[in-house]
């Protein structure tokens, strides 16, 4: 199991209540009916004696249950709500377009009900994850050494202290300050659950971040004051090193990362981070796993600091870090992400397993 199940009586209350914390952590499977689903599913509930509980759906299947075709265990929360698949293919389909209010109208729906949505799923509201993607435009051609005038004009903004604002929004200064003469350099990686920023010197990631992560200004601030030389943008080869091994992981390709990292912390942080690290793919922990890795296991609250302290996300995986019950905690870059990350790194469990079971095999 990728972490320890709860007991029947709690998650059978959790099936209850519906709570949707367990989604994609653990499924029911009724055996009268052989379904399986999520306990978050608005069916009508079995009785007790007729639920087993699993902690993947690879667990479900061999066990010989097929999914839900209400509550769909097989995707993410957010990929059966109609608002976000109109509109999140709507965007893809037109980053450049300017979003405003009145189109999400236009598209029959209720702007105050997409801000809701959008905020539960992903953090943040529509016209701000559109602003983000007009923003890769001009982020790119800066990277390039071009004119501050030709990114705002490529990120489709009218007005240069509007670009500007926005652009020191997402990276805490205004693109004019850059000289061009910064030893370590920010760029944008496209990713399949959203955008990334990584800051790179000549070797070495620095900082790992989702593009519409809220801290992340102040994260490059904090970079800023501790690195010499300032952050300018631009790509160095770590960055393209990152960029290639993010394309691998998300294709069930790469379960670790060999990018040389830099961490910015202090010696208790960077034992979290290690220990983070040794967390095998599709396996996860909990906080006080960490703390007892470490060798203080007084200091769970302190392991959490740490945690989400961590600037290079997914491969210092602090995704790997559950509740003490299994549920999902906070992360940085959204909880949709971090379910997406655990369910991807399953694959990768499930390849070790494999490869485990034909070597057992052949030595039998």
């Amino acid at each position: 199991m990728l972490f320890d199940l709860p007991n029947h009586d709690l998650l059978y209350q959790a099936l209850i209540d519906q709570d949707s914390r367990y989604d994609g952590r653990v499924f029911v499977a009724v055996r009268t009916t052989g379904i399986f689903c999520r306990l978050s599913c608005p069916a009508r509930k079995p009785k007790s004696e007729n639920c087993n509980f699993y902690d993947t759906v690879a667990a479900c299947v061999e066990a010989g249950y097929r999914p839900c075709k209400r509550c769909r265990p097989l995707a993410t929360a957010s990929d059966h709500d109609p608002t976000v698949a109109a509109l999140t293919a709507a965007l893809e389909a037109d980053p450049a377009r300017r979003w405003q209010e009145r189109d999400i109208a236009a598209m029959g729906f209720d702007p105050s009900t997409v801000r809701r949505v959008f905020k539960r799923y992903f953090g943040i509201t529509f016209l701000d994850m559109a602003r983000t993607a007009r923003l890769r435009s001009g982020f790119q051609t800066l990277s390039r050494g071009g004119r501050v005038i030709d990114a705002q004009l490529e990120a489709g903004f009218d007005s240069g202290s509007g670009f500007r604002t926005a652009f020191a929004k997402l990276l805490g200064q205004s693109p004019s300050r850059f000289t061009g003469e910064e030893i370590l350099r920010a760029d944008w990686i496209d990713t399949p659950i959203g955008p990334m920023i990584a800051v790179c010197d000549r070797t070495n990631l620095h900082l790992l971040e989702f593009a519409d992560r809220k801290a992340l200004p102040t994260e490059l601030k904090r970079l800023q004051a501790i690195a010499k030389g300032g952050i300018g943008v631009g790509r160095y080869e770590a960055t393209d090193r990152i960029a290639k091994e993010l394309e691998e992981y998300f294709k069930g390709q790469r379960p670790e990362f060999e990018t040389p990292l830099a961490y910015h912390g202090s010696p208790f942080a960077k034992s979290v981070w290690h220990a983070l690290r040794r967390i095998p793919p599709g396996a996860t922990r909990s906080y006080s796993d960490i703390a007892r890795q470490i060798g203080r296991p007084d200091a769970v609250r302190a392991v959490a600091r740490a945690n989400g302290a961590n600037q290079i996300a997914i491969v210092v995986p602090c995704h790997r870090v559950l509740g003490a019950d299994g549920s999902l905690t906070g992360y940085g870059g959204g909880l949709w992400r971090k379910q997406r990350l655990i369910d991807l790194e399953g694959q990768y469990a499930r390849q070790s397993q494999a490869r485990k079971d034909t070597r057992h095999a052949a030595s039998g």
